[in-house]
């Protein structure tokens, strides 16, 4: 029996911390949180594994500010990488008594902030984070309506790294934010200004012609924008993602020059209701490694469109939504396999 018990503490102290620090990486958080309480053992061993506390996941939880600061006072978060407060309950007061509260490393490495969905934060509450966090090189503000030109003014001086900012839904920005955007992030990847209602061609210019390493944009909904900004497009050599959904007064003599960007593989069309088949066909002949296209609406397009993709991107095209285009007389599933060989997917939005 004595054998049994020391076998039964070998296993608790040695094989169970073991099985839980391989499988920890693999689990929600909020899991891990729980596997803490398991045993001294299991609590030693986790601790142990700093790939975990380089997260703090506190999306749509309540009372997230008061849980944020608190965490941020825990050993292990002192070189947290990562932090998700999506729509989660937070406000402006929690990040200005944390950047009072917070020294030495905390949040100095930080490279990932998500305040998607957080409406409670303001101008001034991005002013404190941002402060606290020089390294950030990606920052989502999606739907913050209460984020004004003031905000980003905040964020150019003091996140000096960002190649990713997701804007989408801020419609309180202007062609301003464009400019300080394009001044000060030059080698910035991925921008996403959906519905930013504010923007015109002007402000959308300075981006394309500055941030010439950008690789995804977002424009969807952005109506009011016309080829002025649309040419210049071509400008982005390194674009693999360009979402263009209800761009209004795009032409073919528009999209002829976005056809330039040649290493586009996903590109949103839907309800560009100026285009016609001159345009995809340029779009074919020119982008070659498209795997997902999206036409949905556009009644200008006919079949004649469908021929040229199939000579160009057959051999790419996974995604191919043509579901509208009133024009297209052949575009059945079988038919369109015919074409496109790999396609897998024959519908973009429901």
């Amino acid at each position: 029996m004595a054998g049994t018990g020391e076998s039964s503490r070998s296993w608790e102290r040695e094989t169970v911390p073991m099985v839980m620090t391989i499988v920890s990486p693999m689990l929600a958080q909020r899991d891990v949180y729980s596997l803490l309480l398991v045993s001294p053992w299991c609590y030693r061993a986790l601790l142990s594994v700093s790939t975990i506390w380089e997260v703090l996941d506190l999306h749509e939880m309540t009372k997230a500010g008061e849980r944020l600061r608190s965490a941020l006072l825990l050993e292990q978060y002192q070189l947290v990488k990562k932090i998700n407060l999506e729509f989660a309950q937070v406000e402006d007061e929690h990040f200005i008594l944390l950047k009072g509260q917070i020294q030495g490393k905390v949040l100095q490495g930080l490279q990932h902030l998500n305040l998607n969905g957080c409406q409670k934060i303001s101008d001034e509450g991005i002013e404190a984070i941002t402060s606290c966090c020089p390294q950030l090189r990606e920052f989502y503000l999606y739907w913050n309506v209460r984020l004004t030109n003031v905000g980003i003014t905040h964020i150019v001086r003091n996140c000096r790294e960002l190649r990713s900012l997701n804007l989408s839904g801020c419609k309180n920005i202007s062609d301003h934010s464009l400019h300080l955007i394009a001044d000060n992030y030059q080698k910035l990847q991925d921008l996403d200004i959906t519905r930013c209602i504010k923007l015109t061609d002007r402000g959308l210019q300075q981006i394309l012609l500055k941030c010439s390493l950008l690789q995804r944009l977002n424009l969807y909904a952005l109506s009011s924008l016309t080829d002025a900004a649309y040419k210049k497009i071509a400008c982005l050599s390194h674009l693999t993602f360009l979402d263009l959904c209800g761009a209004q007064n795009l032409t073919d003599e528009g999209l002829s020059c976005i056809a330039g960007c040649k290493n586009l593989s996903y590109l949103n069309l839907t309800w560009c209701v100026r285009v016609t088949d001159v345009g995809v066909v340029a779009t074919a002949e020119g982008c070659r490694s498209l795997e997902l296209l999206s036409l949905y609406g556009i009644v200008g397009v006919t079949d004649a469109c469908l021929e040229a993709l199939s000579k160009f991107c057959s051999n790419s095209l996974m995604t191919l939504d043509v579901n509208g285009c009133v024009g297209i007389k052949k575009r059945s599933r079988e038919h369109l396999l015919q074409l496109f060989p790999l396609l897998r997917c024959f519908k973009v939005h429901s």
